[in-house]
């Protein structure tokens, strides 16, 4: 079962260059957003697992640009949790224009569990439901 999310937003005018087209690194923040509210539909709050110590650290980005995204165009934010481990997650992107379904960009982040040092961590139990982890106990078949 593949766990998704869809966000919806405008683009303001502060992310856009003089072209009105928005600034490339912009994309990235919107994965951002999708990924928090992803989260936050299954139950995972980025505050409560900080507050647990459970910080996701970015160990990769990748982005690819399909089409302008505009001044004042509603966008579509879709995240879902692509690949996780007790270890690592990742997450796969897609951006598109509400007004005709236009894909505008693709793209995926990979995270590492860490503890607030930065040390590699196993993601809790409480978390790992979750995000998609089926986990087996001894008494399991």
């Amino acid at each position: 079962m593949r766990l998704s999310h869809e966000t919806r937003f405008r683009v303001r005018y502060a992310e856009t260059d003089q072209m009105r087209v928005a600034y490339h690194s912009n994309h990235i923040i919107w994965f951002e957003v999708g990924r928090v509210e992803l989260c936050r539909s299954l139950g995972v709050r980025y505050r409560d697992m900080e507050q647990d110590g459970v910080l996701l650290a970015v160990a990769e980005v990748n982005c690819r640009y399909l089409s302008p995204v505009r001044y004042d165009d509603e966008v579509i934010v879709k995240a879902w949790v692509e690949e996780v481990s007790t270890r690592m997650i990742q997450f796969r992107y897609e951006i598109r224009v509400a007004e005709d379904g236009r894909l505008a960009a693709r793209g995926f982040t990979k995270h590492l569990f860490c503890d607030r040092e930065l040390r590699r961590i196993q993601l809790p139990e409480r978390y790992q439901q979750a995000f998609g982890l089926v986990c087996y106990t001894q008494d399991s078949p």
